[in-house]
């Protein structure tokens, strides 16, 4: 059982509800602050203040005073009319996460929202009712109001969600499981949806599958090592603690604990005098994509403990400030860095395919075809992955560099953060199936070397890939073997306590 209190939610404990899908509970302390700052919104209404958000309408309509009675309908209003998300969902795991950072921010004692409201979001996640959220339409300030009014919809008996494999009406799941919709009060709408829970939701599951991918892309860069009888002195240690990244250092030391008992890499004159920058430099370029990976990981750890809507309830309701916490730069900065990042693991692990079917940059068969001529063999892999790497390239433009104005020029300024998180997401998609391919090219020149002079901790990984694609004994759909390949790496849990694994903290 998770325990929320708005304050201390992390990594660990976000994975316990996603993937093993822990049930959550709010702190007793937290839900008294949730109480208290209701009791200012209470107030504003009652008294007939003019506080943005809960007696004036939104954007734009900010000078439009509304009155007492129809405080229920303009929160009703906002929800439907600002549920304008398009495309495809985002994957159930980030409306999970969606569901728990909003309840989570919620907690923290500054929105103003009955207790009721957070309830009904723990309740959505204990029964595993994921709202259906479109991926597109979000600007990524203002909060990310699309995505999270099709979240809100759901409270009000709205919309869809997944439950229990299918995609159902809201009410039919809500009603199955003996849950109520309420009928949303003064500031409750706008305080479900501004904020940045969809872009920092992705982010997260970005990051969980971008830190696992970025170690398992040093074994697999292992194999690739003893396939081209790498030189094991350009990872020596006192090289890398000459410039000083604890990172570089890091992936180092890894490569040299999977490669101690190999047989097949060399020493610098042995064979050649340097490797191809694709070999010798792993250690520079991986480490610096962990040290990207630490930076995300440290604005994600805040965002998810942020209050970010707006207005917000200070000091007993003394102070109610409208701000701009909602709006998502430095997540969009973040996002952008993680594109960029695994971006790169993509780059030279493509440029080691090369040098791994490439006849004129070794002495393997000419692109590990078992009859070179005849047989394409791993010809095209090489190819595809060339494909998604320039892909890439194009995704990890900058979403952060754009702006564009709306609701009638009130809101000049955006981050679209949450376009970033997405194609953050998809280019750590297309890094996992470049690493698929040097994988099997991998897999096949140890085969061919002879996987008995692997060292030992490679060899396992070999078996283990073996699994899901078989040495190329003639051509055949190696579509299959990729997405075989893919699957397997995304799903298999990866343990490096081999490696001796140091926390990215």
């Amino acid at each position: 059982m998770v325990t929320l209190t708005g304050q201390t939610l992390n990594f660990e404990e976000v994975e316990r509800v996603l993937f093993q899908k822990e049930e959550v509970v709010a702190s007793a302390e937290s839900l008294e602050k949730v109480k208290e700052s209701r009791r200012t919104v209470d107030k504003i209404v009652d008294d007939e203040k003019i506080i943005y958000g809960i007696t004036t309408g939104f954007g734009k309509f900010s000078d439009v005073f509304i009155d007492k009675e129809d405080v229920e309908s303009l929160q009703l209003n906002l929800i439907r009319s600002h549920a304008c998300g398009v495309g495809e969902p985002f994957p159930e795991v980030v409306s999970r996460a969606m569901v728990l950072l909003r309840a989570n921010t919620l907690l923290k004692g500054f929105s103003g929202v009955r207790t009721i409201v957070v309830e009904r979001l723990l309740q959505l996640i204990n029964a595993k009712i994921h709202p259906v959220i479109p991926q597109q339409g979000s600007l990524g300030a203002s909060g990310d109001l699309a995505p999270l009014s099709h979240l809100a919809l759901v409270l009000i008996g709205e919309g869809d969600v997944h439950y229990k494999g299918e995609r159902v009406p809201a009410l039919r799941a809500l009603s199955e499981e003996g849950i109520f919709p309420i009928t949303l009060s003064a500031k409750e709408g706008l305080a479900l949806i501004n904020g940045t829970q969809a872009m920092t939701a992705m982010g997260i599951v970005a990051y969980l599958e971008a830190e696992k991918l970025t170690y398992q892309s040093e074994i697999i860069a292992s194999m690739t090592m003893e396939g081209l009888q790498g030189i094991m002195d350009a990872f020596d240690e006192e090289i890398h603690l000459a410039r000083g990244y604890e990172e570089q250092v890091g992936v180092a030391e890894r490569m040299r604990n999977y490669l101690s008992d190999s047989e097949l890499t060399t020493k610098q004159g042995e064979i050649r005098v340097q490797d191809a920058y694709s070999l010798r430099c792993i250690p520079q370029v991986h480490g610096a994509t962990i040290q990207t990976l630490k930076y995300v990981k440290e604005k994600l750890e805040i965002e998810m403990n942020a209050a970010t809507d707006n207005p917000l309830i200070f000091d007993n309701g003394e102070k109610v400030i409208s701000g701009g916490n909602f709006h998502g730069q430095p997540i969009a900065f973040a996002m952008d860095f993680l594109a960029i990042a695994m971006a790169e693991l993509a780059n030279i692990s493509e440029r080691r395919i090369e040098r791994l079917v490439n006849p004129q940059l070794n002495d393997l068969p000419p692109f590990l075809s078992p009859e070179p001529g005849l047989q394409s063999g791993a010809m095209i892999m090489q190819y595809a992955a060339a494909s998604l790497v320039s892909e890439n390239k194009t995704l990890a433009h900058p979403a952060s560099v754009d702006s564009i104005p709306s609701s009638a020029n009130q809101e000049d300024h955006v981050s679209m953060g949450t376009i970033g998180s997405r194609h953050a997401y998809q280019v750590i998609s297309n890094t996992r199936r470049v690493l698929a391919i040097e994988t099997m090219c991998a897999t096949q020149a140890c085969d061919i070397r002879g996987r008995d002079h692997m060292a030992t901790a490679t060899k396992q990984f070999l078996k283990d890939a073996r699994e899901h694609c078989e040495f190329i004994k003639e051509d055949r759909v190696f579509s299959k073997d990729i997405e075989a390949v893919n699957s397997w790496l995304k799903e298999v849990p990866f343990s490096l306590k081999s490696s001796k694994r140091k926390s990215f903290n």
